[in-house]
Formats: structure tokens, sequence, C-alpha cells
């Protein structure tokens, strides 16, 4: 339901559905432009190759952005198997290729249990990560390798939704903190392979859904007809 009025200083909660290839601060750039709040704050980033469900807060809604990360978040994505890249996505270029015609589907389920509950995951070189004041993706673009540190999540849910091979669709839920990046190249290490991210949107943030998300474009056209 469209509310008939906004009060951005105040504070507002807005759900949007994060263009592909926008940068989680490109998002919060254009919505601050939008509607000229003085704060304006994202819960949450998603990589530039990641779409999905981006929550933006904007005045004194911004203090509750801490207590938003911290909640369970859902996702639905594709890994490639055969192949992996150094940003355990589509960023990097391939930089090995693995035969997969001996994968069957059932170690492919097989594999998933793995990853159930908490685990030890390794964060990407190519993470937002900051390691002495330098984000990792920096480091890792100069050919240098950041010393990041393995921490613990969970994965409350994984779910294959569908095998087209060498694709591999999923759902994840999963705790904050969670890459899923790094856990298309250990799913390819688990079957003694390679894989890679192809394809990620975050569906759920809580109770938080996608579906009631805006599309920016809307978004602004209902701020210029409320201003007009």
């Amino acid at each position: 339901m469209i509310p008939k009025t906004f009060d951005f200083d105040k504070g507002e909660l807005l759900l949007f559905n994060k263009p592909l290839t926008w940068t989680s601060f490109d998002l919060v750039r254009k919505v601050k432009f939008i509607t000229r709040a003085d704060k304006v704050g994202h819960a949450g980033t998603l990589d530039p190759l990641a779409s999905g469900l981006l929550i933006i807060c904007t005045g004194k809604f911004t203090k509750t952005i801490d207590q938003i990360q911290a909640q369970t978040k859902e996702y639905a994505g594709t890994f490639k198997l055969g192949a992996t890249t150094e940003s355990f996505d589509l960023e990097r270029e391939i930089n090995q290729t693995f035969d997969t015609s001996n994968i069957t589907e059932n170690q492919i389920h097989e594999a998933v249990k793995q990853f159930l509950g908490e685990i030890e995951q390794m964060p990407p070189q190519h993470s937002a990560k900051k390691v002495d004041g330098k984000r990792a993706y920096e480091l890792a673009r100069r050919g240098k390798v950041a010393n990041l540190e393995a921490k613990r999540v969970t994965i409350f849910e994984f779910e294959i939704t569908g095998i087209a091979m060498p694709e591999v669709h999923f759902r994840i839920v999963c705790s904050k903190g969670t890459y899923i990046r790094s856990v298309a190249d250990d799913f390819g290490k688990a079957l003694n392979n390679g894989a890679h991210l192809i394809s990620l949107a975050r569906t759920k943030i809580g109770n938080y859904r996608l579906e009631d998300a805006w599309e920016i474009q809307d978004f602004e056209e209902l701020i210029k007809q409320k201003t007009v």
C-alpha cells in the first residue's frame, strides 16, 4: 500500500529492488537525491552483480539499520560448475576449468549437507572487508593478497531448486555476513571440482520481502507526482 505522505527527515523505511550493476551506495545516493533527506543509509550491502532487496532508511530510522542488518537473509541464485574465478563470481575472468561429466545430481544434493548449520567461511579476496584500513578488493585489484580471517556464519536452509548442468539453481537462508560467492567456491571444492556464482538476488531480510519492494524508477515517479 502506497503511503499518502512521506516524512523522510522524520524517518522512513523503504524497500527497493537494487538494479543489477548498481552498487548499494549508488542506490542510496539516488534515493538521497530523490527524497532530499538529510540522513540516508542502507541495511546490508549487495554486490554490484547481485540484485534484489535492499532496505534504505532515512532520517531517524537510520538508527534501526544495525538491527535490520542482524536479521536472517534469503537469496536465490545460480552456481556454474566446472570453472572458478578469482572473485568467485563474474566480476573476474575464469582462471581454471574442470570436467563436470562425472558429477551426478545425487552428488550435488549430498554436497548441500556439508553447508547446513554453523560453518567457517573465508571472505573473498574481492570483497569489501577492510584490512588495515583498505578494502580487500582494492588490494586484490592491485595484485595483492589481503590477510583475511575465516569467520563463523550459519546457513539455516540450503535448497537446490534446479539442475541444468553445469548450472545449479539454489535458495539459501543464512545469517548476517554470509558470502554467497564463497559458498559457490566452496561448493565446487566439495564436489572436487570448481564453481562460481553467475546470478544472485536477495529475496528476504527478516520478514521484509522483495515482492514488496519499489523499483527505483517507480519510486522516483511517485515522488515527482507528489511534489508537483
